[in-house]
């Protein structure tokens, strides 16, 4: 078996001396991979592009633009200094240089003139030091992590086995605990009545999720009735409270625990009124435990603002409304003026982190698949990263409204941030997406695949590519751009794992682009094709198909000075209209119209043996009359022969032909031949 070719680690040298810089990559070249900094300026340049990379950094004190303290003062401010170590190689030894560059993190210091060992060892002895020390802190962090999965996890799974056997949306308990520690930090700051911690308030947040669990005890068959309670039912659903806190005291361990003591509060008193008038115990005022109080009222915010078998959804001034004005009950004062306080926060809040119901289930499935495959598992700790990646992801895209998208390779599945969901029409998960019907009919087939081949060319080197086309945007169709960039696992072999991107409206974009071709290439007053853009299309054309049959054909309108003159320019203009529009009309796709300029007009077409016909048909399509004014035409051609395909060619010998036909009386067309050539040179002679 061939041995795995190991990646050289990265090593940046910063130093404005050449000389140095080469020394030291002599030095440790055959082991790392270096990368060079002439100052400090161009280091902090590659910290910011290779500081994940980089396993130490050499940096000289005195270097233009920026010197090395300079540099460790950025790498201090972005907290580079953490990650990436460094070793101050320079002559200068002064003691308070030497001091400061320690003061501002430096790992060693090494002075010039430098011996070879002496540099790689220290080289070596730092990496190998901040290797261990990351991987110490990486284990005492998990274990720090892995105790909190013994309350945060199975809280949750117990809290969302409730919800879903409740057939809701499984946001419930998400939503509670987030409304419930906004509620209390709010509370903290505007009194100083409950004496709550930062741990009591992160406490109560946990316990909040379990404030329903009694409900597992209520049958289906009233615990999801679309319609009003009869009173039995009512009192059979009243019981969960004190289910709920009987399932807690019953524990056989760990009823002493905090978040237990507090979760029974909740669940008995969650339902309890500031009046007097809840239930269970008909417990009033300071009498309910802040955290039942809190707990209550996040969980009537939600009620209201979620849609229920039962009832749709009130809007978020609707529910609040509602609480103030005492129809869900009476509760303290101060907790609704926590509310109020809050309620934007809130609704913005729960937005961000509020997709729609079938993206949430298809979110559920997927999980569930994937912890179904232990060796996949992975830490508490990368799950809640991975969740506040999201959420940030989730939010940014709302500020910006943009259509932003995560896309996976394993399972294949496409995920549209929140706002580009309405914008697309779409749920916000999409499994298979490109035998998505939905999906296709917004984007098209073509489009969609075209995308995915862009996708599939890309590399570790280069992750980002861009595609333009027309997509359904608000159900019309808009020219959009988008931007994406692939993500690759692994070093050796590295593996696709998706992409992320985002959709860009171009929509006016492509069409004043479209706008600003078609004026630089066209005649404004006739829409044909201007002079300087058909000559450079027809030498293309010719340049194409050199041995192809073309005719070049010059004609201008006779006695159009008359128009302008008799009736002024405005109708002299329409009747160039008048001409070109003739004119569009009367060749095939394929071949050229444009104005040369004044009443001067160009035809280029292509014929295979019948060239006869196809002028005399052009010419008595263009002759007639304009409101009263008569259209005379002179025309003169020229074909491809000989060899003498040239554009300038052409022209000329049409233009010539023309010539001939105006000397001879006007009102007819004529090919160019050496006869032409021969009376043009005998006029001129004469004249």
């Amino acid at each position: 078996m061939k041995n795995k070719i190991r990646k050289k680690q990265k090593v940046l040298i910063a130093d404005d001396s050449e000389m140095n810089r080469s020394i030291l990559a002599d030095m440790l070249g055959e082991d790392f991979e270096i990368i060079e900094a002439v100052d400090g300026k161009q280091a902090v340049t590659m910290l910011q592009k290779y500081s994940v990379e980089l396993s130490i950094l050499l940096l000289d004190i005195v270097m233009p633009e920026m010197d090395g303290f300079e540099v460790l003062a950025m790498m201090n401010q972005y907290r580079w200094i953490e990650d990436v170590p460094v070793i101050m190689i320079s002559a200068e030894t002064s003691p308070s240089y030497i001091e400061r560059a320690y003061e501002l993190g430096v790992t060693d210091f090494v002075s010039r003139p430098f011996d070879e060992l002496i540099v790689r060892r220290r080289v070596l002895n730092t990496i190998m030091l901040y290797a261990k020390q990351k991987k110490l802190v990486s284990l005492v962090s998990d274990q720090i992590y892995e105790k909190e999965k013994n309350s945060d996890l199975m809280v949750n799974i117990l809290s969302h086995i409730v919800e879903f056997r409740n057939g809701e949306s499984g946001l419930h308990v998400l939503h509670i605990q987030t409304i419930t520690e906004m509620l209390l930090k709010k509370l903290v700051q505007i009194t100083g009545q409950y004496r709550l911690s930062a741990s009591d308030v992160s406490l109560i947040g946990k316990a909040s999720a379990l404030h329903d669990i009694g409900k597992i005890a209520i049958p289906d068959e009233v615990l999801n009735k679309p319609g009003r309670f009869t009173p039995e039912e009512y009192e059979q659903m009243k019981t969960h409270a004190a289910i709920g806190a009987s399932m807690l005291e019953e524990l056989p361990f760990y009823g002493e625990e905090p978040l237990v003591k507090i979760a029974y509060q909740i669940c008995r008193w969650h339902h309890e009124r500031y009046d007097g008038k809840g239930y269970p115990d008909g417990l009033k005022g300071e009498e309910i435990p802040i955290s039942a109080q809190i707990v209550s009222l996040a969980d009537v915010y939600d009620a209201l603002t979620s849609k229920r078998v039962y009832k749709d959804a009130y809007s978020h001034e609707k529910a609040i409304q509602m609480i103030v004005n005492g129809e869900c009950g009476v509760f303290n004062p101060i907790l609704l003026e926590c509310l109020q306080s809050i309620g934007e926060n809130v609704r913005s809040e729960l937005q961000v982190n509020s997709p729609n119901q079938h993206s949430q289930r298809e979110i559920h499935n997927v999980t569930a698949e994937i912890l179904r495959h232990e060796e996949l598992g992975v830490s508490e700790r990368t799950l809640r990263l991975l969740e506040h990646e999201r959420t940030k992801f989730q939010f940014f895209s709302s500020l910006s409204q943009e259509i932003q998208f995560e896309y996976t390779t394993q399972p294949p599945m496409l995920s549209v941030y929140d706002w580009g969901t309405h914008q697309l029409g779409l749920n916000e998960i999409i499994m298979n997406p490109e035998e998505d019907e939905a999906l296709i009919g917004v984007i098209g087939k073509d489009n969609l695949h075209q995308l995915t081949e862009k996708l599939h060319k890309t590399t570790p080197e280069s992750p980002v590519t861009q595609f333009d086309c027309e997509i359904q945007i608000n159900g019309s169709p808009r020219w959009s751009r988008i931007i994406s960039r692939t993500m690759w696992f692994g070093e050796e072999n590295p593996q696709c794992t998706g992409a992320i991107g985002k959709v860009v409206d171009i929509h006016e974009e492509r069409l004043q682009m479209a706008d600003l071709q078609h004026r630089a290439s066209h005649d404004l007053l006739t829409g044909l094709m201007n002079h300087t853009y058909a000559k450079e299309y027809i030498q293309q054309r010719l340049k194409n198909r050199p041995d192809g049959n073309f005719a070049l054909v010059i004609f201008d309108l006779d006695h159009f000075k008359q128009a302008n003159d008799n009736y002024g320019h405005s109708f002299g203009d329409q009747v160039l209209q008048y001409v070109a529009d003739k004119l569009s009309r009367s060749i095939r796709g394929e071949d050229v119209a444009a104005r040369v300029g004044g009443d001067e007009f160009l035809i280029f077409l292509e014929y295979k043996t019948d060239l006869e016909a196809a002028i005399q048909r052009i010419f008595r399509t263009l002759t007639g009359e304009f409101n009263g004014f008569p259209i005379s035409l002179s025309m003169g051609i020229a074909k491809t022969e000989n060899s003498q395909n040239e554009y300038d060619v052409l022209f000329h010998r049409a233009d010539q032909a023309l010539y001939a036909v105006k000397r001879g009386g006007r009102g007819r067309y004529r090919y160019y031949d050496d006869s032409i050539k021969d009376t043009l040179s005998v006029i001129s002679s004469i004249d």
